[in-house]
């Protein structure tokens, strides 16, 4: 078997089970594994395809927890936000885009998470949800990386274990499918990237359902902690796979 098949196969079954565990970060965690060999033209839609596949696969678990008021104004947002990232896309250096996701994940969830009193935001409605929702659509066009505004969001607003994953994952479903219709109809999907779909989708699989299966047996308080150390850890390696080439 091919190296970068192996590669792609590790990668989209590790990120498929912390997707399936935490409802998000597929997008880190495969950039994690495959930034190192990948190019950035097959990386973006390879993402976006592993994310959507684990997101179907995980959808049944919405109905636990969903909160629409909370999801609708997010959902709208992103519909701004994923043009606006795609568009980005070809004028923005990706791995200073990557870099700097990786200085604030890094910096700032280790503190929220090591923080005894963690501080919950009482301010800001819909508005206030439609704007990360803008936010996660931007990244979400950037490089499939539409968890970690509404992960972050999620969690200072102190929203209960089942409403966070809810949300997190009912964004990210339309995020990521409006995202790869974007993707097909710009023609940012290449030939290779396509023939590499079937690949990606059953790797993802088995680990997003054990994934799921898992997450049932946290507290709020434990799917939090993973919540924020998945992406502490994730801002470590996306600033490790992309400081080298700016030094």
């Amino acid at each position: 078997m091919d190296s970068l098949w192996l590669i792609i196969i590790f990668g989209a079954a590790l990120a498929g089970f912390v997707q399936g565990l935490s409802g998000s970060n597929f997008g880190l965690v495969a950039m994690a594994v495959w930034a190192w060999a990948l190019p950035p033209n097959l990386t973006g839609p390879l993402v976006v395809c592993g994310s959507l596949v684990g997101q179907v696969l995980a959808a049944r678990t919405l109905r636990r927890g969903l909160k629409r008021e909370h999801l609708l104004p997010m959902v709208i947002g992103g519909l701004i936000g994923v043009p606006l990232g795609v568009m980005l896309l070809h004028q923005l250096d990706p791995l200073l885009f990557r870099l700097l996701v990786g200085i604030v994940l890094a910096l700032w969830c280790p503190l929220m998470l090591f923080s005894s009193s963690l501080p919950r935001l009482r301010i800001g409605g819909a508005g206030a949800d439609a704007a990360v929702g803008v936010l996660g659509g931007v990244m979400g066009g950037l490089g499939g990386l539409t968890g970690p505004a509404t992960a972050l969001w999620s969690v200072l607003k102190g929203w209960d274990r089942d409403t966070q994953r809810s949300v997190i994952q009912g964004f990210n479903l339309a995020m990521q499918l409006l995202t790869m219709i974007t993707y097909l109809v710009s023609g940012t999907v290449t030939g290779e990237a396509l023939g590499l779909f079937p690949l990606v989708t059953l790797s993802v699989l088995l680990p997003t359902l054990f994934g799921v299966r898992l997450y049932r047996r946290f507290s709020d308080v434990a799917f939090r902690r993973v919540v924020l150390g998945l992406l502490a850890l994730a801002g470590v390696l996306l600033i490790a796979q992309s400081l080298p080439h700016f030094l």
